[in-house]
């Protein structure tokens, strides 16, 4: 239980930040003279971050140690998280959260590393759940604490809470964490590692700033292309290489497949929500950033109860089923949030997202382990890597394409400002979205993971 209670403590940091800044974010947009739908900005810049790094992060371990390495991401993110609180203008905001990316980049992969080269793999599931339960004290606490904050106190004290956070998970590491090593690592893919990370931060850049941005649109919609050469590039590079930095033939392997393609499509949806859901109960419904963190904060509390129950529900039904028949449900939960309104009881509203928050979790737990079910131990740290960049685009994707379809709908009704009637229409495509992530999963074995589920 040690190595993924320390890891969470990494994950809590992140998560915490995460869910504090999405409450926080028109109150902050007020305060820099920007427009909240321009501050999502803060957002993916993020994001776009961790994709630039993350594919590196798993050689990054193997060389220099696990140790080593989480210990140091933990350091860069404190100094991110000092950057983004003392920060006067949206670029310099910006700029400090691609910092803080470089060190989330290297945290959570490489402590996620760590511990599954530590446990085997019937104690995956359970040992995956001490990880995100504790981790999710951290959506739990930071809707309230992030409305709290703002509203009575100044949004940059939300980024400084990342200190004293910071400075125990580093003690602990430095303690308890094991330094792991591998004995052969073969040289670096520097070529490689450029054409990835050039061609997914310019592709990411692109997406979050295509509309009434940083940039003109036409500009945009040639980062896009020009990402989306440069990962082309890539592909054709990797064909030819015995040890390219992300292993394409992973997906060879069907678990690692379902589990990473439908993660992918079900994480857009999933994306979209902590970004849709505060604007439109303080934008389109007028609430506080409390009143709002009062009644998202319910949603993280419904995954952490579920992830007691996941293991039980995976060993009765098995992982095809439980994937397949979930993914409708939570992803309907999506889609109905688009039918709150300005009238809807609080009760209905926290009740809908307890309920969401439970088998979202339930899904996210399922589709984490069934990645790994098949993937050989010196493989791991190449599945990591290569799970994690697709949920980081996947999470890129859900806030641009939410918040391309706010603009499109504010737009179409002849408004220049985004107003409670556009929001029904982004959960409604974000929810469709995260729906066809059954497509992948159908293919799945029915006896798929059943070492993991214990079904044995």
């Amino acid at each position: 239980m040690l190595v993924p209670l320390i890891v969470a403590c990494a994950l809590f940091m992140e998560n915490m930040d995460s869910t504090v800044l999405s409450t926080s974010l028109p109150l902050i947009a007020q305060d820099l003279g920007e427009s909240p739908i321009t501050l999502k900005l803060a957002l993916t810049t993020y994001l776009i971050s961790l994709a630039v790094f993350i594919p590196v992060s798993g050689w990054i371990a193997d060389r220099f140690g696990t140790r080593n390495v989480f210990r140091t991401a933990i350091g860069v993110f404190v100094l991110g998280s000092i950057c983004c609180g003392i920060s006067t203008h949206l670029p310099e905001l910006v700029i400090a959260r691609f910092v803080q990316g470089v060190g989330g980049a290297m945290m959570v992969p490489v402590g996620r590393l760590a511990l599954l080269k530590s446990v085997e793999k019937r104690d995956m599931v359970r040992a995956l759940n001490y990880l995100t339960i504790p981790a999710l004290v951290g959506p739990v606490l930071g809707p309230p604490l992030g409305g709290f904050i703002t509203t009575y106190w100044h949004w940059r004290w939300i980024f400084f809470i990342n200190i004293p956070i910071g400075v125990l998970g580093f003690i602990l590491a430095t303690k308890f964490i094991p330094d792991l090593y591998e004995d052969e690592v073969p040289p670096l893919d520097v070529k490689g590692f450029l054409l990835s990370g050039f061609g997914l931060s310019i592709l990411m850049l692109g997406l979050s700033t295509i509309g009434r941005h940083l940039i003109p649109t036409p500009l945009a919609l040639g980062l896009v292309a020009l990402g989306a050469a440069l990962l082309a590039a890539y592909l054709r590079h990797a064909k030819g290489l015995d040890h390219p930095l992300l292993r394409l033939d992973l997906f060879r392997i069907p678990t690692f497949r379902a589990g990473v393609a439908g993660g992918t499509l079900f994480r857009i949806g999933v994306g979209a929500t902590p970004f849709l859901l505060p604007l439109m109960l303080q934008l389109g419904f007028g609430m506080t950033p409390l009143e709002s963190g009062a009644l998202t904060f319910i949603s993280a509390a419904g995954a952490m109860f579920m992830k007691t129950l996941s293991l039980r529900i995976l060993r009765r039904w098995g992982f095809r089923r439980v994937l397949m028949t979930n993914a409708l449900i939570a992803s309907a939960t999506i889609g109905g949030y688009g039918l709150f309104t300005g009238q809807t009881s609080h009760l209905v509203i926290l009740g809908t997202l307890l309920f969401g928050g439970c088998f979202r979790s339930l899904q996210f737990t399922s589709l984490n382990a069934i990645s790994y079910a098949d993937v050989p131990g010196h493989r791991m740290s190449q599945a990591t890597s290569l799970a994690s960049v697709a949920q980081q685009v996947s999470l890129t994707l859900g806030i641009t394409i939410g918040a391309a379809v706010l603009q499109t709908s504010s737009w179409l009704h002849g408004r220049d400002h985004v107003a409670a009637a556009d929001f029904p229409w982004a959960f409604l495509v974000v929810g469709l979205i995260a729906v066809s992530s059954t497509i992948s999963i159908a293919r799945l074995a029915r006896d798929a993971g059943s070492e993991l589920a214990q079904r044995t």
